[in-house]
């Protein structure tokens, strides 16, 4: 199976390149940004719980991503492997993800690491706000997400680069120039 964490900072281009991969791969895609906000949209329990953390800009709490992550996983038994958007964010996390691929017989391949400057980043984000009319798209919760992810989850690169499944990309220029680097790095691997 190719299974691939794509990762980066709120902004960076993971849902975008995600779609591209999937198509090019026949992967099948699992964020969890989108499943946060289906649960939101149709208010179950864990959508409540999640929309509370979201707005104040901070993290789902890790065994309530890891429990939706697993029955997600084992819907798609068929599958040719796995995008991951948005997840894992933190070590454990990363670990938790691995142990959960290795009881199936698999492990994830790569990690692409999308790397934008942080002014294009807010740009971005407030512009994505702008179209959607995402709740969390406006300038203090944009800043405090990003400083969540430099304290947070920025530390996951170092994981995967132990892990020897890291690969950073230059998240700047356009979508197709992005995702030339992301083909050339999926195919060496």
């Amino acid at each position: 199976m190719l299974n691939i964490v794509i990762f980066g900072a709120p902004g960076s281009g993971k849902g975008t390149q995600s779609e591209l991969i999937i198509k090019e791969y026949g992967l099948d895609h699992i964020s969890t940004g989108d499943v946060l906000r289906s649960e939101m949209k149709n208010e179950t329990e864990l959508g409540k719980i999640a929309k509370d953390y979201i707005e104040k800009g901070q993290l789902v709490p890790d065994e309530l991503i890891v429990d939706m992550l697993a029955k997600v996983l084992d819907s798609k038994v068929n599958s040719k492997g796995v995008i991951f958007d948005g997840f894992p964010r933190t070590i454990p996390q990363a670990k938790a993800l691995k142990e959960m691929l290795n009881k199936r017989g698999t492990d994830v391949s790569v990690m692409l690491n999308l790397q934008v400057e942080e002014e294009e980043l807010i740009n971005r984000l407030l512009e994505r706000g702008k179209v959607s009319g995402r709740s969390d798209d406006n300038l203090e919760t944009i800043k405090s997400r990003l400083d969540v992810y430099h304290k947070q989850t920025a530390p996951l690169a170092d994981y995967y680069i132990g892990e020897s499944k890291h690969v950073a990309i230059k998240g700047m220029g356009t979508i197709e120039e992005i995702f030339g680097r992301i083909k050339d790095a999926v195919n060496n691997l």
